[in-house]
């Protein structure tokens, strides 16, 4: 039975994957390391643990720790036989009001990893952002590829950057069975509310204005989590060692595109009436970000499945009003938090 080490196992796509796993492959055993931040929330693998968060099936196991915890992460990655790396700080306005925690867990924390992995000779597949290429012209037609320099514009993504270059050293150096995936911009289930998508929706179902960044033409490259989920798994398990795969649904679209196709959803699926509030963009914010995903397609024969983005967003309105429970009690905070920034 394959046992696979799985960080940042609660938070949005590591808990995702975590579902993936066991509803696609139940013959492999998960391991969950995850620090519980704000972002990190248990009850999205609640249906897969007891109460008491003990493992209700020998196949999934959760323990509660930090990636950068030395003698744990040695604990457990010499039980493995593959680390599959979620676990980061990811939210960019946080990055740019306090970077520290993020070099402190994107990188400190993978150096931890790889030392364990190194140590042990364990598979390992880091998971990255398109954020590490910088951004295009909003205007240009140009697509990222695996040979794209690194043009990092945020803390956030310097410290992705930095992590990703350790894993090319880790390989080149160490000859570290390692792999690297570098994802558009995620949407689906279980994604925080401070995130774009999520946001707009809780806003609309709390009556509180949308708000829409700059001028709203900021375009992102947007790929259902269930088909990063898939993704991951295949270059995991027929990636070649040392490559680095992007993974996109080649879903380009502006910000006040997204924001108007959940107004129209929201007003005839849900009753609700928004309406949109322009904010000042992020500090050095990107404008356009688009990934060429030819190389996963022909080296591994993996496509996009969900590809009707209105309707997989109706899918997810619907998650998000069906779950109150699960996002209602942290809507103020973070409200709160966006106010201070102006946002």
């Amino acid at each position: 039975m394959e046992t696979l080490l799985v960080t940042g196992g609660a938070g949005f796509i590591g808990s995702n994957f975590v579902h993936f796993v066991r509803n696609h492959h139940p013959d492999t055993k998960l391991v969950v390391l995850d620090a519980l931040t704000y972002a990190g929330n248990l009850s999205n693998i609640a249906s897969l643990l007891r109460p008491a968060y003990s493992s209700s099936d020998k196949r999934v196991e959760f323990i509660h720790g930090s990636i950068n915890d030395v003698e744990l992460v040695d604990s457990i990655v010499q039980k493995v036989d593959a680390v599959v790396h979620f676990a980061a700080e990811s939210h960019n306005d946080k990055a740019i009001v306090s970077p520290d925690i993020f070099f402190e867990t994107n990188v400190m924390g993978t150096l931890t990893l790889l030392k364990a992995a190194q140590r042990y000779d364990v598979r390992f597949h880091h998971i990255s952002t398109d954020e590490v290429y910088g951004d295009t012209d909003i205007n240009s037609q140009e697509l990222f590829t695996e040979d794209s320099p690194y043009k990092p514009s945020s803390p956030y993504a310097a410290s992705k950057a930095a992590s990703d270059h350790m894993v090319r050293a880790w390989t080149r150096t160490y000859g570290l069975k390692a792999t690297i995936s570098n994802c558009s911009n995620n949407f689906g289930a279980y994604q925080h509310i401070e995130k774009f998508i999520p946001r707009a929706i809780t806003n609309a179902l709390c009556g509180i204005p949308i708000k829409l960044y700059g001028d709203g033409l900021a375009m992102r490259d947007w790929i259902h989590v269930e088909d990063q989920c898939r993704a991951i798994w295949e270059i995991l398990h027929n990636g070649r060692i040392g490559q680095t795969y992007l993974v996109s649904a080649q879903c380009v679209v502006n910000n006040k595109t997204v924001i108007d196709i959940l107004c129209d959803i929201m007003r005839t699926q849900f009753d609700c009436d928004p309406c949109i509030q322009y904010v000042r963009d992020r500090a050095g914010a990107d404008r356009r970000y688009a990934l060429n995903p030819q190389k996963i397609r022909q080296e591994l024969g993996w496509k996009p499945e969900h590809t009707q983005f209105s309707r997989e967003l109706e899918s997810v309105v619907r998650w998000y009003s069906s779950n109150e429970d699960w996002w209602k009690s942290e809507k103020s905070r973070v409200e709160e938090q966006y106010q201070i920034l102006g946002q």
